[in-house]
C-alpha cells in the first residue's frame, strides 16, 4: 500500500483518488463511515472520530490523520479505547500523520481524514 499524494480534500492511494476519509487496514483501504458519529457534531462543532465508528483496532499502533488543519476532533472514548487494547494512538494533521505511517508501516492501521 503506497500513498501517493494528499492535499485538501483528496488523497491517493495505491492510484486510487479518495475524495473522502479513508481507513487502512491491514494494508486495505476503505471509505471512512463517520455516520455513527454524526450524533457528536453538535458538541464538537464537526463529526468527530468515535468508538461508534469501525475503527480498525486489529494493529499495534492507529494513526489518526486529523485534517490538513488539524480540526477533527478525537474523542475521549476513541483514546481510552486504545489503552485499554494496548494500542498506540498517534494523532497529527494529516501530511504529519502519512509520514508517520511511512515511518512504522508495519503493524499499522490508519483513519485519515483529508479535509479540514
Amino acid at each position: 500500500m503506497e500513498i501517493e499524494g494528499f492535499s485538501f480534500g483528496e488523497i491517493t492511494i495505491d492510484g486510487v483518488r479518495w475524495e473522502r476519509d479513508v481507513v487502512i487496514d491491514r494494508g486495505a483501504v476503505r471509505k471512512r463511515k463517520k455516520k455513527p458519529s454524526r450524533r457528536y457534531r453538535e458538541r464538537f462543532g464537526h463529526t468527530p472520530l468515535s468508538v461508534d465508528e469501525a475503527i480498525p483496532w486489529a494493529c499495534k499502533r492507529l494513526v489518526v490523520g486529523t485534517g490538513a488543519h488539524g480540526a477533527l476532533p478525537v474523542m475521549d472514548d476513541v483514546k481510552r479505547e486504545a489503552k485499554r487494547r494496548n494500542v498506540e494512538l498517534v494523532t497529527a494533521p494529516t501530511a504529519q500523520a502519512i509520514e508517520a505511517l511511512h515511518k512504522h508501516p508495519k503493524r499499522t492501521n490508519a483513519i485519515l481524514h483529508v479535509t479540514c
